[in-house]
């Protein structure tokens, strides 16, 4: 086993990152994956939406271990690990990390703080989904430099062009600088109202504009009220809504997501021969 590193990642906020890793991470885990769900946001929005909804009150989180790290000091055995009732990990955050954005400033090696401590647990999940925070500071790039694909999710509903540039541009410095292999997925196009028009010239934009370059996920998210609701649930939409609109394209992009990686190895395979 060496976990497949995704980076859930768009600077804008509420275009449905979180959703999309705790879906994403329950529907890997469905196919019968091991999944670890990384929140690397001080907020601890995909904590709150598995199942804590006071993470401050945690008192091991993903800074407790990157502390540990950049103090070179021995981690133990799936510290600070917690486990879903559905099947995955998640190694939660809270505000603490706030204070670790200032700590990584002058840490050796800063960028990769986090990567050295995922590739201690690596080899336990088939998946290492990571949550990142709506901003392009250190942590991001912390999840940029450990990750080996990112998935952006885009709200089909405002134009996204110009902050996509700035998150490209980021994922290309990180490519130059720090970590080669980084690859995109593909953009997500999330809360989309199928019945306007507007929201199908939102995504015919986006496929015009990035299509060429970027793969554009078949899946859809469709806007659903029952998603928005299960953040307060600390439950997946397999469970909450399983028959509805929203579960299918969770279902959907998971099935793509698995796809991808599966002809990445194949192509690997091949170059090997």
């Amino acid at each position: 086993m060496n976990a497949k590193i995704i980076a859930i990642a768009n600077q804008k906020g509420g275009v449905g990152k979180t959703t999309t890793c705790a879906n994403l991470g329950v529907g890997l885990a469905m196919e019968g994956k091991k999944a670890l769900l990384v929140d690397t946001d001080p907020q601890g929005s995909l904590s709150i939406s598995l199942g804590y909804p006071q993470p401050d009150k945690l008192t091991t989180t993903i800074a407790t271990v990157m502390g540990k790290v950049i103090t070179d000091t021995p981690l133990e055995q799936g510290e600070g690990i917690l486990h879903h009732h559905e099947g995955v990990d998640l190694l939660p955050a809270n505000i603490e990390l706030s204070g670790m954005e200032i700590s990584l400033v002058n840490a050796m090696s800063r960028e990769t703080i986090l990567k050295q401590y995922l590739d201690t647990i690596k080899n336990q999940y088939d998946y290492i989904l990571l949550d990142c925070m709506p901003s392009l500071g250190m942590l991001t790039v912390n999840a940029l430099a450990s990750a080996d694909s990112v998935i952006i999710p885009v709200q089909a509903e405002y134009l996204p062009a110009k902050g996509l540039e700035q998150l490209l541009q980021t994922i290309g410095k990180v490519r130059r600088q720090i970590n080669p292999k980084l690859k995109i997925d593909g953009i997500l196009l999330t809360m989309v109202d199928n019945r306007t028009n507007f929201a199908k010239d939102i995504s015919t934009l986006v496929k015009e504009t990035y299509g060429g370059s970027i793969k554009i996920f078949d899946a859809d998210i469709p806007r659903s009220v029952k998603a928005a609701e299960i953040s307060a649930e600390g439950k997946s939409i397999f469970s909450h809504d399983p028959k509805g609109k929203a579960a299918d394209g969770y279902r959907n992009l998971t099935k793509e997501v698995l796809k991808i990686e599966k002809l990445r190895q194949k192509h690997k395979a091949d170059i090997s021969r």
